[in-house]
């Protein structure tokens, strides 16, 4: 008996085949559908949150994986936690929202590259945009989107901050000149000894040490206020009990507003320590007020305070110090190959001024490094081999290509700077973007509806069958544009629904062509393969010419274009397979129940 099981599992015949299909379906669409109902809050999840904990059984299965710190070395590992240990709509991968959805701000900006030579401009714009990247990603923005373009003659950047509302601070920062600065290092500079760094090392271990452990004193029900007034060395809180009321988001360091803003539901403890420049907090959410933009939260804190070499009683000198050279001197960079071994190198070439400048520090730091900063951050510290008398020097590095070409945008975005002019910005607030996301779903679902109507009621019996097709086709989309960070936008959802529509039609000419092969007098199970077979060519041309259109508005179009294209482009994928695969199997398996070999469930007259 169990051979003869295991003899149908392993070698099935056409049925079991079709039972083998259909159960990968059906595993296929409990994994996505998973995946689409967690990370974010919505009903659902809590539901089946608050279901699977009331299991007594699954309750304590500890089947969901998660990447956690360990907040004693401070190192990453793989943990896995029960139902009651997680939260599913904070559990997973989230919708990624874009700017339109969210909410924030967009900020043109016209480039004027008239001081650029014509065979430069195109690399000055990229060096304008990796700046303009580099200072947004010092916001602490999740994923911005820079873009150039060109409007008329004039080049354009396009800065989008979805979750940005201090649209001032943005503007401030994006619009300041690049400083290219040249540095060497610092004699008086000292460096702790062995010794001393370890000494220093053991003191911020015990107090990473005593953060934990009063964390841990908190998780087992301490007296938050009481231990704040306790241990905090934050004075503007301490005495209040760590407490601070009202505070907006962008008051605090970023990991700290993070924590508070997104990470946390009003009486709950993050469970684990917030590292910031200023040490170690334990932070808990007393309270919220508004909504979107005016939302305001009050928490408690309690802070270690790391040490430093001040603590040892040495008042360290900064590492490098500046030198008169800087990049008003630098006429250009560029990338040249090393003439003998054939590899990328970065090439510097100085006005009269910048090459006795640089003759002076190259010569007085044979053997020693030379710092290169860009807006504050070291892009490269080359090691001096010589001095460099001729005003033209190489960095080398084992560089790619794209390396190379990435640092000397760098240097001529602080050599010659592009100077940017804001032309327009837009703020789109936190409850429009709700507004809009709830007004998208809405409407999607009225089509979704209204279309599983229309073939429900023309194609009957295969019209159902696409129906379901089609709800299992929505579901993997959704989870594909969550596994691959698809920036959901207004435009994004247009194009997904419209591929709903797409979908649709595969159906539409297969049962076209079933109802073809029925009236012709063969049999359902002849006329499924046939309707299918005959077509296949039809969907497989229209969805590629479709595919066709996408790649062009994608590789041409603006983000919004290229956001609509690429989830019409990933629905019509997913559409060929629900059509073909999905919908074929469905057919397939009801073809031999007795009640389906009417043909009027085909809308076909005759009987079979």
């Amino acid at each position: 008996m169990p051979q003869n099981f295991l003899e149908k599992m392993l070698k099935p015949g056409q049925r079991g085949r079709l039972r083998w299909v259909l159960f990968g379906i059906a595993v296929l669409f409990l994994i996505t559908a998973y995946i689409d109902i967690i990370g974010f809050k919505n009903p659902i999840a809590n539901a089946l949150d608050t279901g699977l904990s009331a299991i007594p059984v699954v309750s304590n299965l500890n089947i969901f994986p998660k990447l956690e710190k360990n907040i004693s070395d401070n190192s990453s590992r793989l943990v896995w936690r029960n139902i009651k240990q997680i939260e599913l709509s904070s559990y997973g991968l989230p919708f990624r929202l874009g700017l339109d959805l969210l909410g924030g701000a967009q900020l043109t900006y016209d480039a004027d590259l008239s001081q650029i030579s014509l065979a430069g401009k195109n690399d000055a714009l990229a060096g304008a945009k990796d700046v303009i990247e580099r200072r947004v990603n010092a916001l602490g923005v999740s994923e911005p989107i820079v873009q150039t373009s060109l409007s008329g003659d004039k080049p354009r950047i396009s800065v989008e901050l979805a979750g940005v509302y201090d649209i001032n601070s943005a503007i401030k920062m994006i619009g300041e000149t690049p400083l290219l600065e040249f540095k060497e290092e610092n004699p008086q500079a000292q460096q702790l000894t062995l010794e001393q760094q370890k000494q220093l090392d053991d003191m911020n271990l015990a107090v990473r040490k005593q953060a934990v452990d009063i964390l841990q004193q908190i998780k087992n029900s301490g007296d938050f206020i009481a231990l704040a007034k306790q241990y905090s060395e934050d004075p503007g809180s301490k005495d209040n009990g760590g407490l601070y009321e009202g505070v907006a988001k962008g008051q605090f360091v970023t990991e700290f507003d993070d924590v508070a803003f997104n990470k946390l539901k009003v009486g709950e403890v993050y469970s684990d320590l917030v590292k910031t420049t200023f040490g170690y907090h334990i932070i808990k959410l007393e309270g919220e007020q508004g909504t979107g933009d005016s939302r305001t939260v009050n928490v408690r804190h309690i802070l270690f305070k790391t040490k430093t070499s001040a603590d040892l009683g040495i008042a360290q000198e900064p590492e490098w110090i500046n030198t008169k050279l800087s990049g008003k001197n630098l006429k250009k960079a560029s990338v040249e190959y090393d003439q003998t071994a054939l590899v990328p190198q970065v090439s510097l070439e100085f006005d009269n001024e910048g090459a006795q400048l640089f003759a002076d520090i190259t010569t007085r730091n044979v053997g020693k490094p030379v710092a290169i900063f860009l807006d504050g951050v070291a892009i490269s510290i080359p090691k001096v081999n010589e001095a460099i008398l001729g005003g033209q020097a190489v960095i080398q590095g084992n560089f790619t290509q794209d390396e190379a070409k990435k640092l000397a945008q760098r240097l001529n975005a602080g050599a010659l700077p592009v100077p940017v002019k804001l032309v327009s910005q837009t703020t789109v607030g936190a409850t429009l973007g709700q507004e809009a996301v709830q007004k998208s779903l809405f409407a999607g679902f009225l089509g979704l509806l209204a279309v599983a109507l229309f073939m429900i009621c023309f194609y009957r019996l295969p019209g159902l069958l696409s129906v379901i097709a089609l709800l299992i086709y929505t579901v993997i989309s959704l989870a594909l544009f969550k596994v691959i960070h698809v920036t959901m936008t207004l435009a994004g959802i247009t194009g997904f629904i419209l591929s709903i529509g797409m979908a649709v039609d595969a159906n539409i000419l297969i049962f076209e062509r079933l109802k073809e092969e029925l009236r012709a007098g063969k049999d359902l199970m002849r006329a499924i393969d046939d309707g299918f077979g005959r077509a296949w060519t039809s969907i497989r041309d229209s969805n590629f010419s479709s595919l066709i259109t996408c790649a062009v508005l994608f590789w041409f179009g603006s983000s919004i274009i290229r956001g609509f294209a690429f989830t019409l482009a990933l629905g019509i994928a997913v559409s060929m397979f629900s059509a073909i695969i999905i919908s074929r199997q469905l057919l397939l398996l009801v073809a031999k129940w007795k009640w389906a070999q009417n043909k009027w469930l085909y809308g076909v007259k005759k009987k079979i």
